[in-house]
């Protein structure tokens, strides 16, 4: 009979109704992996062959979830991700996943794990979309496990996911749009809202303009960074994408506003004196009294506060972009052009906005195709 070679495997079940699988290693010892069923133990054995094969050693039998968690986080995500970004990576594993199924052994993790997990999470109150956030999260470290040998499966994908409502985009009309504008009319701020609304800037991109990145008299703006708080710190960093670099014409009623805003700040810059901040920050645009930069949180609740007293329903921020872009669309802007200038880096993210135009501008579409179907009716 010849004898089993290196690598070669078996699966038994034991008497105990549990599920043996056997492999032989190169130094000719056997070792066993154990599970409750028989697609469990095999696919740990497929897991064991391939790492013997590619020289590796039998690594992840003893490391948790949560550890190898841990360890993808420290030395690839933060390599990969930008730091916000990994921030709100490691909220999501330290408060929702690693609770569930951090002590699980990875070799162990099942699609159900996964599924159980995010069943866990939606029931503690979690949104639809922390929880698709979570198995992304879970997707993408498990990914960088598979690549290293240390799963032969990506349980995550496999896992069904709950589905997450469709966000919806609400279109902006142009009266909505300029009663926006009377809104912050006269505010401190009216020339962030007013670009923001007009040009689709993203908000980071409006707290990285500098003044060098504007040209009031050719009415143009150039977006070279963004500025971002993490963990509490003001970082700059490059545009979100390629296509995100990008230089914007304004309307002129946009470039009036950057010069009142101007004109404003050297009154507080002359009033502060000596206890400017605004050169050491690169002459930004939009600043505080003081000359530093602006906070996210501030801008949206002052943009808030504004919208109320003018008795106008409540928005976020972000809003003002998608009603640059739905505002583009009812003008018959072609959509590739507003992917230019709103820098979307696919023209499928443009569309997904163009389709959700107000009912009036599918009306105008039904007429015009009635007209040319039907010219006599």
């Amino acid at each position: 009979m010849a004898r089993r070679g290196n690598s070669e495997g078996s699966i038994v079940q034991r008497k105990d109704g549990r599920w043996e699988a056997r492999v032989s290693l190169l130094d000719g010892k056997r070792k066993s992996y154990y599970g409750n069923t028989r697609q469990e133990v095999a696919q740990r054995l497929v897991q064991a062959q391939k790492a013997i094969a590619d020289g590796l050693p039998l690594s992840g039998e003893r490391q948790s979830t949560g550890d190898f968690l841990e360890g993808w986080l420290r030395d690839s995500a933060a390599l990969r991700v930008r730091p916000k970004t990994l921030v709100r990576y490691q909220e999501l594993v330290r408060l929702h996943i690693a609770p569930e199924i951090g002590r699980i052994p990875l070799a162990r993790l099942t699609p159900q794990h996964v599924e159980k997990m995010l069943s866990g999470v939606a029931s503690k109150g979690a949104s639809p979309r922390t929880v698709e956030h979570c198995r992304a999260v879970l997707r993408n470290a498990l990914h960088h496990a598979m690549r290293h040998s240390l799963l032969g499966r990506n349980v995550a994908a496999l896992a069904d996911a709950p589905p997450v409502p469709a966000t919806e985009v609400q279109a902006l009309t142009p009266y909505a749009a300029r009663r926006v504008l009377e809104a912050v009319k006269g505010d401190r701020l009216e020339a962030l809202f007013t670009v923001c609304l007009a040009c689709g800037l993203r908000q980071s991109e409006a707290l990285g303009l500098r003044w060098s990145d504007v040209n009031v008299d050719a009415a143009t703006l150039t977006i070279q960074r963004t500025l971002q708080r993490v963990n509490g710190a003001f970082t700059f960093f490059p545009p979100k994408t390629v296509r995100s670099r990008r230089t914007i014409a304004m309307p002129a009623p946009v470039a009036a506003a950057l010069r009142q805003h101007m004109k404003r700040q050297l009154e507080e810059r002359m009033v502060m004196g000596a206890a400017w901040e605004g050169d050491a920050w690169g002459a930004l645009v939009f600043t505080n009294e003081v000359g530093r930069p602006l906070t996210s949180f501030h801008v949206s609740r002052r943009f808030r506060k504004l919208l109320h007293l003018a008795g106008l329903p409540s928005m976020r921020y972000h809003d003002l972009r998608h009603g640059a872009a739905s505002l583009m669309a009812a003008q018959k802007v072609p959509a590739r052009v507003a992917m230019e200038i709103l820098g979307h880096a696919q023209i499928s993210t443009t569309m997904n906005i163009y389709t959700h135009v107000a009912p009036e501008l599918q009306k105008e579409a039904a007429e015009r195709v009635s007209v040319a179907l039907w010219p006599e009716s």
